[in-house]
């Protein structure tokens, strides 16, 4: 799906309109690819079978094939879907989600392995602690192939609507706009051993994990 502009959606950040959910939904299902915000700043999101999806992804942000792409989920029986789960990293990911985290975990079979990482057969997940976000994702009924909106030569991610629409809206088919947004990224957790790496350090409290 192509357009030669992205439609700009505005959701109410507290009380997300039924009506604007279902128009950017419908637009993820018919192979879209979107702009939307999270509690870490703008993302690009799409269907995790989305190929096309994938490869604009990449194309805006200037990837390589060894970038490691987020899953984003609405909830935590999703993720185990996903996701292998032991109970030590079972009861730390469920007491610090949803929230500002992402997790590196061994990948289940659901995960193709385009998304993997090559070496440890992990994937990043997350669930964002966002409203719209969590709308969407019930809609939709699955989880989004996800990457932060940082724009080659950036560090930080874009945190303004109007400003993604304005720079990338010929590669987009829709930004979501849905009240303030900060720039600060997720606390990245390496969950895929016995003991928990905090490999980034950002919004979340890492503090939780040393002893995870």
């Amino acid at each position: 799906m192509r357009q030669g502009s992205a439609r700009f959606v505005d959701i109410h950040p507290v009380d997300p309109q039924a009506r604007a959910v279902g128009q950017v939904v419908d637009i993820l299902r018919d192979g879209g690819l979107i702009a939307y915000p999270t509690d870490s700043g703008y993302a690009l999101g799409c269907r995790l079978g989305n190929r096309e999806g994938l490869d604009r992804i990449r194309e805006i942000r200037q990837l390589d094939d060894k970038h490691h792409f987020t899953l984003v989920c609405h909830d935590f029986a999703q993720m185990g879907q996903l996701v292998h789960l032991g109970n030590a990293q079972f009861r730390a990911v469920k007491a610090a989600t949803p929230g500002a985290y992402t997790f590196i975990l061994p990948a289940t079979s659901e995960v193709p392995r385009a998304f993997l990482h090559p070496k440890k057969r992990t994937v990043g997940v997350r669930i964002p602690d966002h409203r719209t976000v969590s709308a969407l994702l019930e809609e939709l009924g699955e989880p989004l192939l996800s990457s932060t909106l940082i724009l080659p030569g950036e560090t930080t991610a874009m945190t303004e609507g109007w400003q993604v629409l304005e720079e990338l809206g010929h590669h987009l088919d829709a930004v979501v706009e849905s009240g303030e947004v900060t720039a600060e990224p997720t606390t990245v957790v390496d969950l895929s051993d016995d003991v928990a790496e905090v490999v980034r350090v950002g919004a979340g409290d890492p503090s939780r994990f040393s002893e995870a």
